[in-house]
C-alpha cells in the first residue's frame, strides 16, 4: 500500500511537470510593412450607425475576396484596392441605401495606427500600417479594422461560393508568414 501511494504521488507529479511543459504553439510577430490593414469607421455612436456599420463590413468583405484572390503581394494588393475604390463605395452606399440612410461611404488609403492584434498564433504588433479605410458618413464613430492582405478577415464568409478564393488567400498568408 505503502508503494502504491508512492507511486501514485510520483506518477502525479510527472503528469503535472508534463502539463506545465506543454506550451501553445510559439507566436508568430508579424512586421507591419508587409500587412494591409481595412479599417471601418461608423458615421456615429448611435446603435443604428453601429450596427449598419456591420451590414457594410459583411458586404464589402464579400466583395474583396475575389478581388483580392489573386494578388501575390501587398504592392499589387495595393494597386488592386485602389483601382476599385468607385466599387467598394458603391457596395458600402447600397447597403446603407437599402437600410434608408442617406448618407454615403468614402474610400481612401492611408497610413494609421494600430494596437497589438493577435490572430490565432500570429501576432500584428501595434504599429502605423497601409491601410484602406471606409469612412460612412462622417466617419465619426467607433470602428471595425482587421487585415485585408493577406485576408485574416476573410477567411469566414456567409457565401460558399467564395471558398476557392478562401483557399487561395489561406494560400498567400501561409507563404507570407514563412
Amino acid at each position: 500500500m505503502k508503494y502504491m501511494l508512492s507511486f501514485l504521488c510520483v506518477a502525479g507529479i510527472v503528469l503535472a511537470l508534463c502539463l506545465c511543459g506543454f506550451k501553445s504553439p510559439k507566436q508568430e510577430t508579424l512586421l507591419p510593412e508587409n500587412y494591409l490593414r481595412i479599417h471601418i469607421r461608423a458615421n456615429s455612436d448611435k446603435p443604428i450607425d453601429q450596427e449598419v456599420k456591420y451590414k457594410v463590413k459583411d458586404a464589402v468583405v464579400e466583395a474583396l475576396i475575389p478581388i483580392l484572390a489573386q494578388c501575390e503581394d501587398k504592392s499589387e494588393a495595393v494597386k488592386v484596392l485602389k483601382k476599385n475604390f468607385s466599387y467598394i463605395e458603391k457596395v458600402a452606399n447600397n447597403v446603407l441605401g437599402a437600410c434608408g440612410f442617406d448618407y454615403t461611404s468614402h474610400a481612401k488609403f492611408d497610413k494609421e495606427f494600430f494596437p497589438t492584434r493577435v490572430y490565432d498564433n500570429l501576432v500584428l504588433p501595434e504599429g502605423e500600417y497601409d491601410s484602406l479605410i471606409l469612412n460612412l458618413g462622417s466617419g465619426s464613430g467607433n470602428n471595425w479594422w482587421c487585415v485585408v492582405y493577406p485576408a485574416f478577415c476573410f477567411l469566414e464568409t456567409k457565401n460558399s461560393d467564395n471558398i476557392v478564393y478562401i483557399s487561395q488567400i489561406w494560400d498567400i498568408i501561409k507563404n507570407v508568414i514563412r
